[in-house]
């Protein structure tokens, strides 16, 4: 580790770089598999993680062989928004350069893995030939901007998809990297200045959420900004920004934790893009570029607290502001299923396994996306719920839609329980080098198992999140839902319990080490004491939270000691 205050090896990295340049553009033509460290490492930056099979990786050890290296390619879209054209583009180059796949993230982005070094700068150039970008999607700076999904056309859902593109526009890298090294721009000869991120850019990832206390399905207060919008009637009053949101966190490594974001300040409507800048700026100039793991914003605001930050913003806006002002309580709507628009159109929301969009036998996702919005040219948004929304359908065409949905053996918003409605999972294994355990893949046979404890104590239909990740980092927001699980080592997972289903409170730790194959059989006791002791209208993560740990784990030990 370096000694406090000396920047660390990758600040030091970044400071040299050029501007995310490095050797980039060399690595592309030097015909390895993969780029070296510092190429890593920059890759991020143009929204490019680089991997490996790891489902091969012991195999071809053995005999000698080489790492199956891969890239994860990551765009970026505001507010998840796609027109139908772009879709199906990225669509196409799932089979032409990825696994034949396309995953959507809970950030409301769309993600291809299996893409080799040789396919990298064509993916990007496909991506960006129908109008979207790979730039910023991942690395040392504002990431992609969340907001809620719903087109629904009122004043607020369209401030908010507005604002959610006006913010993505703004946090943009000035470098022109990104264009000389992927789509063959002009290059830029001398130093170039980035007014917002300097040379070194972040101290660590920063992201930022648009939410109305209406609608808080994208978990607004995970963010490092979060951003709930106040409207009166459909005058817009401003902004309450809340900072140093961050779920990530590592195992026995007590100084890291996830944090909600908390309320700063109230930001007047045209200081929005000013206010958030300046926000940028306050981690740029005071996070910690020693440490990587005490270098998100969150630490920040934990140790200085909320008053030195909002002074802060105020010597950087050069004028006085207000207190955060009082927000009505949150909720979260479910977009699934179909919805007015307000408008005489409709939206229908579908559901999306994990996010992985894919053919399976008897249930093809990807062919039935494809033909509908090819056929009826309907409007896709990305959900944080890692689901899909189709928009502006005509109601005339609503049967003909939903038909050629099921015909493909897509099973919509009404066939399945709560539980799995709300269930959330990171990809983990193969494709994440930083997963302990699996995730997406025990996804569906775990839920089986927990919708039988939840059937046997009439609990089917309660609403509840049941988040799975397989590392610490926090990908699917597991500290932020009813239930999380989070990878511990292989098959095993620490049992989280007692957030809220609303998105203002996290979760606490239950059981360290669980094994996989015990994860329903641990529940079955404390889905058994809340029908007992729950309280009228009581969530199961509230009930956690109000009975405590302790009285949890004197449940699940009676459980234990009587089939023992």
């Amino acid at each position: 580790m370096p000694v406090a205050g000396a920047p660390s090896k990758v600040e030091l990295l970044k400071e040299g770089s050029r501007g995310l340049r490095g050797h980039l553009a060399e690595g592309l033509g030097d015909g390895q598999p993969a780029f070296d460290e510092e190429g890593y490492n920059l890759l991020k930056f143009h929204g490019v993680y680089q991997g490996y099979d790891r489902d091969s990786a012991t195999e071809r050890k053995q005999r000698g062989a080489e790492k199956l290296y891969q890239m994860m390619v990551r765009t970026r879209l505001p507010g998840g928004r796609l027109t139908a054209a772009q879709y199906l583009a990225l669509d196409e180059i799932a089979d032409c350069f990825g696994n034949g796949t396309l995953r959507i993230t809970t950030r409301q982005g769309i993600q291809f893995h299996g893409v080799l070094k040789g396919d990298l700068k064509a993916t990007i150039a496909t991506i960006n030939s129908a109008l979207m970008t790979t730039i910023a999607a991942c690395g040392d700076v504002v990431r992609n901007v969340t907001t809620v999904p719903a087109p629904i056309r009122d004043a607020a859902h369209a401030r908010l998809e507005s604002d959610a593109k006006r913010l993505s526009q703004r946090m943009l890298p000035a470098s022109r990297a990104y264009h000389e090294i992927w789509l063959d721009g002009e290059k830029v000869e001398g130093p170039e200045e980035d007014p917002l991120y300097g040379t070194a850019y972040l101290p660590r990832k920063f992201k930022i959420g648009l939410a109305i206390p209406e609608d808080n399905s994208i978990d607004v207060l995970t963010n490092d900004l979060a951003i709930v919008a106040l409207f009166s009637g459909d005058r817009l009053e401003g902004y309450n920004f809340a900072l140093g949101g961050s779920l990530g966190m590592t195992h026995n490594k007590p100084k890291t934790y996830p944090r909600l974001a908390t309320p700063v300040a109230f930001i007047a409507p045209d200081d929005l893009l000013d206010a958030a800048a300046a926000v940028v700026r306050l981690h740029r100039e005071h996070g910690d570029r020693s440490d990587r793991k005490h270098a998100r914003l969150k630490y920040l605001i934990a140790e200085k607290g909320e008053a030195w930050a909002k002074a802060q913003l105020e010597s950087y806006l050069g004028k006085p502001l207000e207190p955060p002002r009082p927000m009505p309580r949150f909720a979260v709507r479910d977009h699934l299923g179909w919805h007015e628009q307000g408008d005489g159109r409709l939206y229908l929301g579908i559901p999306v396994p994990a996010g992985r969009i894919a053919d399976a036998p008897g249930r093809l996702l990807r062919t039935a996306l494809r033909t509908v919005i090819g056929r009826f040219a309907t409007d896709p948004i990305l959900l944080p719920s890692q689901d899909i929304l189709l928009s502006n359908i005509d109601p005339a065409e609503r049967e003909e839609v939903e038909a050629s949905l099921r015909g493909h053996g897509v099973v919509l918003a009404d066939r399945l329980t709560p539980a799995r409605r709300w269930s959330l999972a990171c990809p983990a294994l193969p494709s994440c080098g930083l997963a302990l355990t699996e995730a997406e893949r025990i996804q569906a046979p775990l839920l089986d198992e927990i919708e039988a404890r939840l059937a046997r104590y009439g609990l089917l239909g309660e609403t509840l999140s049941i988040r799975i990740t397989g590392c610490p980092n926090g990908c699917a927001r597991p500290y932020a839902g009813d239930i999380g699980l989070v990878g511990r080592m292989p098959g095993f997972f620490a049992l989280y319990v007692g957030g809220d289903f609303a998105g203002t409170r996290l979760n606490f730790p239950l059981i360290d080490k669980l094994a996989e194959s015990a994860v329903a059989a641990t529940l079955d006791p404390l889905f058994a004491l809340f029908v007992r002791a729950r309280q009228a209208g009581e969530g199961f993560g509230d009930f956690c939270y109000r009975i405590g740990r302790e009285a949890l784990l004197d449940a699940v030990a009676a459980a234990t000691r009587r089939a023992s």
